[in-house]
């Protein structure tokens, strides 16, 4: 067994935080696979980043970046400001010497490169670091849904928290508060106000499209599913219509980042709902990390950031039912192995 380098080392700690390409995951993984030492490294880090799940994401660095952009745009405005007034001068001026216009030019070319290093060197680097916390910060608040989903399951007979439904019963009425079950998130709900997760952990970081008001204890209780669609982000498995008791799966996807499919869902519960298939839906990522990829909570408690539509367990697509092109918003798995994460 050969002493891993300090690059393989880097290599297995980004891994772990979820900041490695496609390519370098794959490399990671192969690593980890025929490398004791690196088996051992990662389940070591593996183990010391658990315990940063215990910690609320702080709004503080988002704020410091957001002030430093705001920074940074208003010396980009001030240096374009200055650009203008360069070249309205210089259609003002009469013809002079060449040597008069050539420094004059300089000018002009030094205000543009201030624009050019700004928006080409600060911002993209400021931008990835956000994306890539938002990220981490995801994965965490998933680690925590997880856990609730054990401490549920443990006190109810192993098995998964889940509402009674009708067959043919819809599961994209998100935010219905009527007593039939016709929301695929209830079931999550339960672990909401079984007080096993708290609400927030429900919203992805990198999603957040509007301020939802905070719930108080009392407040949940009055609730039979979550408010609104803005108070979950992520997409559920919808269990197989073959499925008796909802017991915790081996190494089976549980939730992901929202559906690419139906991120869009009207909360006018009357009006009938119908989705056509088409190319784009076919192979878009979630947007709640800007189409990169999407986060996947497994049943094993794992959580990993794919670039694809299709996990390690599979090359089934994850946010769609074989043979299916047309949804209504009430069809389930014909199987256990067609992954189904809706809504």
């Amino acid at each position: 067994m050969s002493s891993l380098s300090n690059e393989q080392k880097q290599l297995l700690f980004d891994y772990c935080l979820g900041l490695t390409s496609q390519e370098a995951a794959a490399e990671a993984e192969a690593l980890i696979s025929s490398n004791q030492e690196a088996a051992e490294l990662h389940s070591k880090l593996k183990t010391s980043l658990s315990l940063l799940d215990s910690l609320t994401p702080e709004p503080c660095p988002d704020e410091l970046a957001n002030r430093t952009v705001g920074r940074l745009n208003n010396l980009a405005r001030s240096s374009q400001l200055r650009l203008e007034q360069l070249l309205t001068s210089e259609q003002a001026r009469p013809v002079t010497t060449k040597s008069r216009i050539w420094w004059n030019l300089g000018k002009i070319a030094a205000a543009a490169a201030v624009i050019l290093i700004i928006a080409g060197i600060f911002f993209p680097p400021l931008d990835l670091l956000r994306q890539n916390s938002r990220l981490y910060q995801c994965q965490m608040g998933l680690g925590r849904i997880y856990r609730g989903i054990q401490q549920y399951s443990s006190e109810h007979n192993s098995q998964l928290p889940a509402v009674a439904t009708a067959p043919g019963a819809p599961w994209h009425k998100v935010g219905y508060q009527g007593k039939e079950n016709y929301s695929a998130t209830r079931n999550m709900w339960l672990l909401v106000k079984g007080r096993y997760a708290k609400p927030a952990d429900f919203v992805c970081p990198g999603r957040r499209r509007k301020l939802v008001i905070r719930l108080d204890p009392s407040q949940i209780q009055n609730y039979n599913d979550f408010p609104t669609r803005s108070y979950i982000t992520y997409s559920i498995r919808i269990r197989c219509s073959k499925s008796t008791k909802p017991h915790l799966p081996s190494r089976k996807v549980l939730i992901s980042d929202l559906s690419p499919l139906f991120e869009n869902l009207s909360e006018d519960y009357n009006k009938p709902f119908s989705l056509e298939l088409d190319r784009t839906l076919l192979t878009r990522n979630s947007i709640n990390h800007k189409r990169r990829g999407q986060n996947i909570l497994f049943s094993d408690g794992t959580v990993k950031f794919i670039k694809s539509r299709h996990t390690d367990i599979s090359d089934d697509d994850i946010f769609t039912l074989q043979g299916t092109t047309t949804y209504h918003g009430c069809e389930t798995p014909s199987c256990e192995s067609d992954t189904f994460l809706a809504p």
